[in-house]
């Protein structure tokens, strides 16, 4: 039953894709982090450019990206999304920080969901990432995981049963393979009649969310629960972050103390959890602000 209790709280804090539409605020610069409406411009940036990296989130996979690609390569930025196996968040992450020593240049870091925890932990002492972008992302101190830091704030729709072993929303499914302590391993996947509520706040067709639900790529239950590792990049690289405040699995609350502590520049919209599927131009504008400002 303990187990079973670790496993639903790991699951928590887990998130997919993300989306962004209407009004933002920009937070300031200052310490206290006040808020005022203000529209979300489109910066331009002139001469040699760096090159953004992409990080998808759980349920999801690089493709999501595809309009923000889009977007950022009509602005002549070099874009590399490489995938994440979903597997463990420390492994995820060695993966990441392996690939980022390849990318020549300066880097902007943009992570999605529990893609926010892998560059976390995956940028820290790459004197190449110039800029972070959360976008509805976990930003993890050490020792914390994607549970702790939803369990703190009420509000997702993971599930409507505290009880259940496994989070109401998600179905468990044995994959053949040991964690690192020969421990047996299960994935998870995101309910189909769900997947539209819980990411996407219901604001897409039934028939778009079947497509992305049908394509998702599930998440080890070992990756959800293990703490972040080592000192977190937020702490020396300056941070954007956009919080969805229709976010159906990570809560607006949690997202912003998140943000206020890595004392990022916070763009606040309302907007489901997944941002960058059906509104990628704010996704966009927010990741050539961090160019503008690190330049």
């Amino acid at each position: 039953m303990r187990n079973r209790r670790l496993l639903y709280s790991a699951v928590l804090g887990v998130t997919g894709i993300v989306l962004a539409a209407g009004i933002t605020t920009l937070a300031s610069a200052e310490p206290s982090h006040q808020t005022a409406p203000v529209a979300l411009s489109h910066p331009v940036v002139k001469g040699p450019k760096p090159t953004i990296v992409l990080v998808n989130g759980a349920w999801s996979d690089a493709a999501s990206w595809g309009r923000v690609v889009k977007r950022l390569q009509a602005d002549d930025y070099p874009v590399v999304a490489p995938p994440t196996a979903l597997r463990s968040l420390s492994g995820d992450s060695a993966f990441l920080a392996s690939f980022l020593k390849t990318v020549q240049g300066p880097i902007v870091l943009v992570g999605q969901s529990y893609g926010g925890a892998v560059i976390t932990s995956a940028a820290t002492d790459n004197p190449n990432v110039k800029a972070l972008v959360y976008i509805s992302a976990f930003a993890p101190d050490t020792g914390e995981n994607v549970a702790t830091l939803t369990g703190r704030f009420p509000g997702s729709h993971i599930s409507n049963d505290p009880n259940a072993p496994i989070p109401t929303a998600l179905s468990p499914v044995p994959v053949p393979f040991l964690t690192p302590d020969n421990k047996p391993e299960i994935d998870l996947y995101a309910k189909a009649d769900q997947y539209r509520d819980l990411f996407l706040s219901n604001r897409v067709t039934a028939a778009v969310a079947a497509e992305l639900a049908a394509t998702q790529s599930p998440v080890a239950s070992t990756a959800l629960g293990e703490p972040s590792a080592g000192v977190p990049a937020w702490k020396k690289i300056p941070s954007w972050y956009l919080v969805s405040d229709d976010d159906h699995l990570i809560p607006p609350s949690a997202a912003r103390f998140m943000a206020t502590r890595a004392h990022s520049h916070i763009v606040e919209a309302d907007t489901p959890h997944a941002a960058q599927v059906t509104n990628p131009g704010i996704v966009t504008s927010l990741i050539e602000r961090a160019v503008a400002a690190t330049r």
